[in-house]
């Protein structure tokens, strides 16, 4: 696939990564093109402007932090539909830091959605960015949320090739649902509680 990221931090890096690994055409934009230009040697894939980045992509990483979202979507272009009805993956986590309260109504994904008119699709955004394309990535399953069954497909192709397995929740409106439980996790993990003793083990 063509894959767009925009975002230099650890998420687009190390998805970023894989994904050339695997072999994807990944190009990696930011908000500091110096950065970029980092983030894509450090991923083994191209950089390029944000609205060059996202241009005829098959797939677009939305990899910033959450008070970066809007900024990152107006310098790609959003207002004037450079992501209109592009597959768009969507890993934020709009929450209070060390809080875990949630910060976007009704979700980051909806907003992200209104923003874009692309197809968005919520993943990647409960485990950390050292998971991917690593041993322990087998036992990950990345729960995911759309509305496009294209987008959802391949959402589901990528989560594969990070070495993990996907998984359908629901449409979009079900996004929030799944950004409250990373609030949940980052809520006890920085009050000293280990969350998986919090959430009951279900036989499969």
């Amino acid at each position: 696939m063509r894959i767009g990221i925009i975002g230099t931090g650890n998420v687009a890096t190390a998805l970023g990564r894989v994904w050339a690994g695997t072999g994807h055409d990944v190009t990696i934009g930011g908000r500091t093109p110096e950065r970029a230009v980092a983030a894509a040697e450090a991923a083994g894939a191209t950089s390029a402007p944000l609205p060059e980045a996202v241009a005829g992509r098959d797939v677009v990483l939305l990899a910033v932090a959450w008070s970066g979202v809007d900024e990152a979507l107006q310098l790609a272009g959003a207002a004037d539909g450079t992501l209109r009805d592009v597959p768009l993956i969507d890993p934020t986590n709009a929450v209070e830091h060390g809080v875990g309260v949630l910060l976007a109504q009704p979700s980051a994904a909806e907003h992200v959605a209104a923003a874009t008119g692309a197809h968005v699709v919520k993943a990647f955004h409960l485990f950390p960015a050292t998971v991917w394309g690593t041993e322990a990535a087998a036992g990950v399953t990345v729960a995911t949320c759309g509305d496009d069954p294209r987008a959802l497909e391949l959402t589901g192709e990528l989560i594969r090739d990070a070495g993990a397995r996907p998984a359908v929740l629901g449409g979009l409106d079900r996004a929030r649902q799944v950004e409250e439980v990373a609030g949940f996790v980052i809520g006890l993990a920085f009050a000293g509680v280990d969350p998986n003793r919090a959430i009951p083990k279900v036989p499969a």
